[in-house]
């Protein structure tokens, strides 16, 4: 079966917004016959697809299955880049490896690996992280931005702006950045960014930022040991999300935002962050490597560094750090 036309046909009916397609206008459009349309409708169908006969009237789309399937993304997505093409795998260790195994073979930019569980999901310092069957979104997105090595830690900040810019568009909920890739709802962990590098001698070959966010989770669905700091789109206000509608929201802002990064600087993109920032004017403590530094995060530098002023007057730039509010 040619699946860019059951992807085509996807598409239309998606776009038909519930208005009947006659079969006869479908296989017209696609250089097809009648009977080929109903064997790509019943592709469909069997994907878990609800799809209504009416005779005389045609096929109208009733329900999507929830699925991060491409086929059920790509036909309403809006970018020109990102997310065009994307690798689906029903369950895998991470997306962030077959990302990286992606990147080396070639995949092109803007290449989204999407998987519906994952095995062995990781955040930051090879922390676990969980990652329920269906109920969030784990995906890791190639790009191949022409730019210095030293510009790379600034797309972390960049995914989350546009992380908290989709759950807005999508949810209504008003989550936080805590800095440098954490994405809080009233101070639980709903969403984690890790930005990883592949270059060489010559520059960037490809940046692997990786997005685990927790859509409809219960509180069971968490490990107990993550259950009093973790939390899900869900949980906060009572609704099912529509897993595929954040995705396409959270690329379409990933592209906006990456271009306006590469085209114009962090600037414009700092103010953002900045206002979403649960960091910036209070007491933090923040543990690093050789050191643990108090004080007050006083906000970021055009780098992304943390600018942390410690009791005795100091101003120090924080670049890598767990960061933990006090009271």
């Amino acid at each position: 079966m040619n699946i860019t036309v059951t992807h085509e046909l996807a598409k239309r009916l998606m776009e038909a917004g519930g208005e009947a397609l006659s079969g006869q206008y479908l296989a017209d459009e696609f250089g097809i016959s009648r009977t080929a349309v109903w064997k790509h409708i019943k592709e469909l169908e069997e994907k878990g697809y609800t799809i209504e006969s009416i005779k005389k009237r045609g096929y109208i789309l009733k329900e999507i299955p929830d699925t991060l399937e491409p086929i059920a993304i790509q036909p309403l997505l809006k970018t020109a880049k990102i997310g065009q093409v994307m690798e689906y795998i029903d369950s895998c260790p991470s997306t962030q490896i077959l990302a990286h195994k992606f990147a080396q073979e070639g995949a092109p930019d803007g290449t989204v690996v999407l998987t519906e569980t994952q095995t062995a999901g990781r955040g930051r310092l090879a922390r676990k992280w969980d990652s329920a069957p269906q109920k969030g979104i784990w995906m890791s997105v190639i790009l191949r931005p022409d730019v210095v090595p030293q510009k790379a830690p600034q797309f972390t900040l960049v995914a989350a702006v546009a992380v908290v810019r989709a759950i807005e568009e999508v949810t209504g909920l008003k989550p936080e950045i805590k800095w440098p890739n954490d994405i809080l709802l009233n101070g639980r962990k709903c969403t984690g960014i890790l930005t990883e590098l592949q270059s060489d001698a010559d520059g960037i070959q490809a940046l692997i930022i990786g997005i685990g966010m927790n859509a409809n989770q219960e509180l069971e669905d968490f490990s107990p040991e993550v259950r009093d700091i973790a939390t899900s789109l869900k949980m906060m206000d009572g609704k099912t999300v529509d897993r595929q509608e954040l995705v396409r929201s959270l690329l379409f802002y990933l592209e906006q935002y990456t271009n306006l990064y590469i085209e114009q600087g962090f600037k414009m993109l700092k103010i953002m962050w900045e206002s979403y920032s649960s960091t910036i004017g209070r007491p933090v403590r923040a543990r690093m490597a050789k050191e643990t530094l108090e004080g007050i995060a006083e906000g970021i530098t055009d780098e992304g560094v943390l600018q942390l002023r410690t009791n005795d007057g100091k101003l120090h730039g924080i670049y890598s750090a767990d960061i933990e509010m006090k009271n």
